[in-house]
């Protein structure tokens, strides 16, 4: 795969990914007959947070992993940081519509999130600073 190949298919994973929170979303928005808000329900609200907090991070982390591409990172690294948040986010939606919301997937989740972020970052700065090609 190329590098470009490898992002797209992270890409492609999380686009799939937030219809499926939309539609967790919109289950409980049917069952609890909630049509704003989150009506003070744990569980709309738990599942409206799984679904915001993943739109407010996927796009930087999409957005690293093109600039990582694009600064020939290793294979290696694009697979880490594109797995690293996508699974990331899938722990932490599934500890978001636990009961408690509080548990592990959730916590491994942000975790995993911040890790991917900074890994991203930091490699990013290091390709700038060391590609002496262009």
């Amino acid at each position: 795969m190329t590098h470009f190949q490898i992002v797209a298919f992270y890409i492609a994973l999380n686009l799939l990914l937030n219809p499926i929170l939309m539609y967790r979303v919109g289950q409980i928005r049917i069952k609890e007959k909630v049509t704003l808000g989150d009506g003070d329900s744990p569980a709309l609200l738990g599942r409206v947070r799984a679904h915001g907090n993943f739109s407010e991070t996927a796009p930087l982390a999409l957005i690293g992993l093109i600039g990582l591409a694009m600064l020939s990172a290793p294979s290696l690294a694009l697979h880490i940081f594109g797995a690293g948040f996508f699974i990331g986010r899938l722990l932490h939606a599934h500890g978001m519509a636990q009961k408690n919301s509080l548990g592990k997937g959730r916590m491994i989740g942000t975790i995993l999130a911040l890790l991917t972020f900074v890994g991203t970052a930091i490699t990013l700065l290091f390709l700038i600073f060391t590609n002496t090609g262009t």
